[in-house]
């Protein structure tokens, strides 16, 4: 566990620019093959400041010497954040985000920022801005590593030093990755950790999160980084108890499983994989109970996907060439100029999901598509809440398959891609806390099983995976 570390590092055991240096060198050479970093910090510079507090007897912080990594959608001040987009290419912010700033704060290390499918549009980080090279699986490279938060989780599984990463979620972007590279993946509820300094996706749906090899790591994370925050008005003043020190027993806790949570495409090496771990929770404790989502199993996909396009649209709006993001020789008129620029510099997939919003949100649509996604998000809410009154947390599987090939994913439509995530959009359609742990494999890959708790009880779902948790 990183906590030992954090500790020798305090006490001037560890020489942490050595540390630093080493893990830099190691970085670059897995980036090489893999290519998982998108951009540089500077940790040598960093490590030699904390070097010197711990000299003097000054180290705090939670995240003391720990080295974390940040997805490329997370502004770091003088490192270059693009959200994978060639759009943003060259944008360096002048300030941290806030998740960034409360990690070094703590005494955390960047190492750099991570690739992700542009602008978060994705599940398998193939769609990714122009120069920008798709990360590989850490276990194989002919397969994805799942996305948005792909280089993230690649990163997580494949660095040989103590690492975090900081990531984000707007409909699965860290339980998804997570459970293709064998890592653990937090997402909390929305609005436990501020979204200031985040270049958005979909403003009511995204969730800043964390991923680890351990529960014990992804909780140190998420602890360093949540609170309220002025900054950002979504941020809420929830309580903020450590969520390191949970204990693993479950005896008598409740955990629901969705009928609809299986589905038929899956394999049976995959669903057999799945089937274990819920005896496992069953022979730790814990009562399982059979429950329902039909509204949530029938109307998430399509709510979310609405709803999220739709913020998109409005987001990507301000990326025209003139203020922000990339320009062009201007000529033409302005709608002509607009046009060219984000035809030249937005991915396939984020011109999809701009046309797509724009038209969701429409004079004569808007009715008929964003305002019901809304109702049907509302629903999709008050069903998960009438649920948790009989269970303490909703145990599913996190894909419904293991890490496709890119071979196999040339082959499918983008509605089967969307498809894909069937199991992770409703928690996240919700804002609800859900974490994702490796529990085996199947066809020699992760497989990894989901545990959502009620909005604000992250410890729920942490005491659950911690008590499955063999590290």
């Amino acid at each position: 566990m990183i906590q030992q570390f954090i500790t020798d590092a305090k006490r001037g055991n560890i020489d942490l620019v050595e540390h630093a240096s080493k893990a830099l060198e190691s970085a670059h050479a897995i980036n090489k093959e893999y290519r998982y970093i998108a951009a540089w910090a500077d940790p040598v510079a960093r490590a030699e400041q904390l070097q010197q507090l711990a000299k003097t007897g000054n180290a705090r912080g939670k995240l003391f010497g720990v080295i974390i990594s940040v997805k490329d959608n997370l502004c770091v001040q003088g490192v270059e954040s693009t959200a994978s987009s060639a759009i943003l290419k060259g944008y360096k912010p002048l300030y941290n985000a806030t998740a960034v700033q409360r990690c070094l704060d703590e005494g955390a290390i960047i190492l750099g920022k991570t690739v992700q499918d542009e602008f978060g549009f994705g599940g398998f980080s193939i769609n990714t801005g122009t120069g920008i090279e798709k990360p590989l699986n850490p276990l194989d490279k002919k397969r994805t590593c799942g996305g948005s938060s792909g280089g993230a989780a690649g990163l997580t599984k494949k660095a040989p030093f103590p690492h975090l990463a900081l990531a984000e979620s707007t409909g699965g972007s860290i339980a998804n990755p997570a459970s293709f590279c064998g890592a653990v993946g937090l997402t909390p509820t929305f609005g436990r950790v501020s979204r200031y300094g985040l270049i958005d996706y979909a403003n009511s749906l995204d969730k800043i999160g964390s991923m680890a090899l351990t529960v014990e790591d992804a909780a140190l994370l998420l602890d360093a980084i949540s609170g309220p925050d002025p900054h950002d008005s979504t941020s809420a003043n929830a309580p903020t108890d450590p969520l390191t020190d949970i204990p693993r027993a479950i005896h008598g806790l409740r955990i629901g499983i969705p009928q609809d949570s299986f589905p038929e495409t899956m394999d049976n090496t995959t669903r057999r994989v799945l089937m274990l771990a819920l005896q496992q929770l069953e022979q730790n404790g814990a009562r399982r109970l059979d429950i329902k989502l039909p509204i949530s199993t029938k109307y998430g996909l399509a709510a979310y996907y609405t709803l999220a396009m739709s913020e998109a649209s409005t987001n990507l709006a301000k990326y025209c060439g003139i203020r922000y993001g990339a320009s062009e020789a201007l000529s033409g008129n302005y709608n002509d100029y607009f046009s060219r620029v984000r035809d030249n510099h937005l991915g396939e997939e984020a011109k999809r999901r701009v046309l797509l919003g724009t038209f969701a949100r429409m004079a004569g649509y808007r009715d008929a598509f964003y305002t019901k996604a809304a109702q049907a998000r509302t629903k999709i809410i008050q069903e998960y809440q009438a649920v948790f009154k009989d269970v303490d947390v909703i145990v599913t599987p996190t894909m419904p398959l293991v890490a496709p090939t890119f071979d196999e994913l040339k082959n499918l439509t983008p509605l089967q891609h969307y498809q894909m995530d069937v199991l992770t959009v409703p928690p996240n359609l919700a804002g609800l806390p859900h974490i994702t742990i490796p529990i085996g494999e199947a066809h020699g890959m992760p497989v990894g099983l989901m545990i959502t708790a009620p909005h604000f009880h992250e410890h729920k779902m942490i005491q659950v995976a911690k008590s499955y948790d063999k590290k």
